[in-house]
């Protein structure tokens, strides 16, 4: 339930078209679904304006295969994060209209046109290819949740020409999602150059001493651009909500 469908609903009433007791019905399973492993949010996009999302990393198939057909019986649109591949054909063999896409591990259940309700564009940049997967979980989530994107790849600090050569791609976003590894360094020099919000989001991408990513975390931390905020390490998922949010402001 999200609140053009409530107000359809009400309008209906209102006209005669749906009578009051089957309007009570559908309210009475406001504001969540028992399925058997899950007690799953079908009022979120109402309180929050974007829908309940399915983490997939700690749930086995059939777990996600119940909350899938619960959401989807609720008239909702399904997105799974976190899905690895052999659990994504399980729930794919189960329900064929689902598509996955391996790189951001990423399964919809829904329509592929989503209404745009973003006010500009979020621009993805990842720093490697290597951060890829992460920046891809990071458009993928936008685009589902009614945004334009657009994604930057392979414009790390090792080679900064590659990223000036983007400036006016840069500079035309709305907000901005940073991902990178290693140091951390690319949302630091990306703040310098645009007065829009920055959302950096470091990876577990590097060597020994980057400790799997909180090295790449507490630089971000510690940026002297002040446009940078930062959310977890590998947290896609996280900026892009956050994202949305502000394009929607």
């Amino acid at each position: 339930m999200d609140s053009v469908r409530l107000r359809e609903l009400l309008e209906s009433v209102r006209s005669g078209a749906v009578d009051i007791d089957a309007a009570a019905d559908q309210l009475a399973r406001l504001p969540f679904v028992d399925s058997a492993g899950a007690r799953i949010d079908t009022h979120r996009e109402l309180r929050q304006g974007i829908p309940e999302v399915v983490y997939g990393a700690a749930k086995t198939a059939q777990q996600v295969i119940e909350i899938a057909r619960a959401l989807n019986a609720e008239g909702q649109d399904v997105l799974v994060t976190r899905l690895d591949v052999e659990k994504a054909s399980e729930v794919i063999e189960a329900i064929p209209e689902a598509r996955y896409d391996a790189v951001s591990r990423l399964l919809v259940l829904g329509d592929e046109d989503v209404r745009l309700q973003g006010k500009g564009t979020i621009l993805v940049v990842s720093a490697g290819t290597a951060d890829l997967p992460v920046a891809a979980e990071a458009v993928g989530v936008a685009e589902r949740f009614g945004n334009n994107v657009e994604l930057l790849q392979d414009v790390g600090v090792a080679g900064l020409h590659r990223l000036l050569a983007s400036l006016d791609v840069i500079r035309s976003a709305r907000v901005l999602i940073v991902v990178a590894g290693m140091e951390g360094a690319l949302p630091s020099v990306i703040g310098g150059l645009v007065d829009k919000p920055v959302i950096a989001v470091p990876t577990s991408v590097g060597y020994g001493a980057s400790l799997g990513g909180v090295t790449a975390l507490l630089g971000m931390l510690t940026s002297c651009a002040s446009n940078v905020t930062t959310v977890n390490i590998d947290n896609g998922f996280g900026a892009a909500h956050v994202a949305t949010l502000i394009n929607r402001l």
